[in-house]
């Protein structure tokens, strides 16, 4: 073998069993042959540290970061240099009308993420819908392209329906989207045209969507996991070095009773703790 460098992008993902086993036979037999993993989010989750620590152990916790004097984390450098986009993040606070039983209390606090049994009934809130409706409706007045994340595949064919209804370019993409579909309305939304577009989706754009002139996201699926959020936010924070933008918005639902988070910064010190290597 004469390869002396592995290279795995999204990192975050590298002890996944199929990740891990490609990685292993690419890597243990082989003494010489190094393996660098680069990403965003150096972590699997946020509520469950022995996974977070299985992918430092992977790395034999080595983590090189970027350390820039004057700067508490690399995303405010990135900023300054116009590699990310300066981001507005605001919260959409809400109060919801559903009851959490003790039952599913405990589901949220002890499953990796909210049940989507949860977030089904969230997706079924009128009052809450109509707020991110007019949130939308609100961005779409200085945007030209908007992402949105859904609670489920019917909250977001939902959404983009009423905002059809009501005169804005607005599509639906989710897993159920057929391929060809699903690639036509995202080349759409990625085109050059001057009209404000907005995109909802469901488990599909987190990852792997790439398009520099999004300048603007609603979050309206909440979750616990920082590594969730921080990809949700990265699709809308393309700075000008980067094919983006000088500036973005990020609009998070807060749900009332729910977990959530309000920015991206934390997740280069979220994980601190599972890389430092014991004394």
């Amino acid at each position: 073998m004469r390869c002396s460098l592995v290279i795995i992008d999204e990192a975050h993902q590298a002890v996944a069993e199929t990740y891990k086993l490609v990685l292993d036979a690419l890597v243990i037999p082989y003494e010489k042959t190094a393996l660098l993993g680069l990403t965003a989010t150096p972590g699997r989750t946020w509520a469950d540290i022995n996974t977070d620590a299985q992918l430092a152990k992977f790395f034999a916790q080595q983590k090189v970061t970027l350390e820039i004097p004057g700067y508490d984390n690399p995303i405010d450098y990135l900023v300054d240099q116009q590699y990310l986009a300066k981001v507005n993040y605001r919260s959409l606070f809400y109060e919801t009308g559903i009851e959490l039983t003790p039952q599913d209390l405990n589901r949220i606090n002890t499953e990796l993420d909210i049940p989507q049994y949860i977030l089904n009934r969230l997706a079924a809130e009128e009052q809450r819908n109509l707020r991110i409706i007019l949130e939308l409706e609100a961005l779409a007045q200085h945007h030209q392209r908007i992402i949105v994340f859904n609670t489920s595949v019917e909250h977001a064919r939902l959404i983009a329906g009423i905002l059809r209804f009501r005169g804005f370019n607005t599509d639906a993409v989710t897993g159920d989207t057929p391929k060809s579909e699903r690639e036509r309305l995202i080349q759409s939304f990625k085109d050059e045209q001057p009209q404000t577009k907005i995109l909802c989706n469901y488990g599909v754009l987190t990852t792997g969507f790439d398009s520099p002139k999004t300048s603007a996201a609603v979050i309206a699926r909440p979750t616990k996991s920082l590594l969730l959020y921080s990809q949700m936010v990265g699709r809308a924070i393309r700075g000008l070095k980067a094919g983006g933008n000088a500036t973005a918005e990020i609009v998070t639902v807060v749900d009332s009773q729910l977990p959530g988070f309000g920015s991206v910064a934390s997740a280069f010190h979220n994980w601190e703790d599972v890389w430092r290597k014991n004394p």
